[in-house]
């Protein structure tokens, strides 16, 4: 059963729940973030919900529903401890004692002011290995820089990433601090990112899962046998301009699957490698430049290596020694483009509000299919 599944699962058995049961759940388990619940209950219970709820948990979702639920407010959970600045580490410490019971992924705490300004975070190693009598103020790390509300879920987990975090703060525009998001929330972020790739790839909907109806699934599908059937069409229409010379030199047929295959791979590669550093934030337009030489000097140095292997391989195959430069020349030129459209095409599509995860590939391995088999067929009709 696959996340929509499951949501449609809770939002039905929600649908059947008398409300003051969830209330009750929500109190009893202390529900960390039970602002997950609000989208799936029917409207007309949403107004009774808040009306019942404690004021923590009122409060709580009221902060939350005003942002959208991919942000980092829709994220987080409002199990913090915050202290203030000008006590000791003994009355910190003292504090977390009567408190029994720490969060989950509690690896530090949130120094705030009066005004609940969020002025940086001191984590509990360094509190206990500080001095009792040690001021708070000194042991601030303000290098954390809190997480703004409005900031979008997959930025939230890229920031996790580059600075390996288990907690973060959450502040909204004012700087107050209003949440932290934990690891485990980061995870899942991450964990539906990849799976909205692996079926983007594929030209699938992360709405389908393995038992969804046979006609709901065959519709989906066959929207993009349509577009890859359109796609092969352009390959052939261009492998049909060189009809003569294919029929003077069946060795040009046999051979033309080695060219279009090693140009797809190629750029696939690279396509997979840029899609992901856009994710993470790691590739954008300022170090686009330096990335497309590198990739094309890769496409370069494999262009030269396996074009020398497949051409003695198809002069000791065919014995015919034009032939043989003629792949090697087209095996070079179609892995140069293949690397420069894997690099740039990502880009581009993003430019045009086109998931580079879902169009990619199909675009990417058109791309090869006609520049390989036009460097082969058309070196092949002036050479051979």
């Amino acid at each position: 059963m696959n996340e929509n599944e499951n949501e449609n699962v809770e939002s039905y058995l929600l649908s059947k729940t008398d409300i003051a049961n969830i209330v009750k759940t929500i109190e009893i388990l202390d529900t960390k973030n039970p602002s997950d619940i609000i989208p799936k209950l029917p409207e007309s219970e949403i107004h009774n919900l808040l009306l019942i709820l404690d004021y923590k948990h009122k409060d709580h979702l009221k902060r939350v529903l005003s942002y959208p639920k991919n942000s980092a407010a829709g994220l987080m959970n409002i199990d913090i401890i915050t202290v203030r600045s000008n006590v000791t580490v003994g009355t910190v410490i003292r504090y977390l004692r009567l408190l029994k019971e720490m969060p989950i992924d509690t690896d530090q705490v949130f120094v705030v002011n009066k005004s609940y300004q969020y002025l940086g975070s001191i984590y509990i190693a360094t509190l206990l290995t500080n001095e009792a009598e040690q001021n708070i103020n000194l042991l601030i790390n303000k290098k954390l820089k809190p997480i703004l509300a409005t900031t979008v879920d997959n930025e939230v987990a890229s920031l996790f990433g580059q600075r390996n975090l288990i907690s973060a703060p959450v502040v909204d525009e004012s700087n107050q601090l209003i949440g932290r998001i934990t690891i485990d929330d980061v995870v899942d972020i991450i964990r539906d990112e990849a799976e909205h790739s692996v079926m983007s790839m594929a030209g699938l909907n992360e709405d389908e899962g393995v038992f969804s109806p046979v006609i709901q699934s065959a519709k989906r599908r066959s929207i993009w046998l349509g577009i890859n059937l359109i796609t092969v069409f352009i390959a052939v229409f261009f492998i049909g301009l060189f009809e003569a010379t294919l029929q003077e030199k069946i060795a040009l047929a046999i051979l033309m699957p080695v060219v279009a295959s090693m140009g797809g791979i190629a750029g696939t590669q690279t396509l997979i490698l840029v899609t992901r550093g856009i994710a993470t934030g790691r590739v954008t337009e300022t170090n686009l430049k330096v990335l497309m030489n590198k990739e094309v000097a890769i496409g370069v140095l494999n262009g030269i290596f396996w074009s020398l292997i497949i051409s003695v391989v198809t002069y000791i195959w065919f014995t015919d020694l034009m032939l043989s430069l003629v792949i090697a020349l087209a095996i070079i030129v179609n892995l140069i483009f293949a690397a420069f459209s894997g690099a740039f095409l990502p880009l581009l599509l993003i430019k045009f509000k086109i998931d580079p995860a879902l169009a990619g590939g199909v675009i990417l391995t058109t791309i090869t299919d006609v520049i390989g088999f036009l460097a082969f067929l058309s070196l092949a009709t002036l050479i051979v």
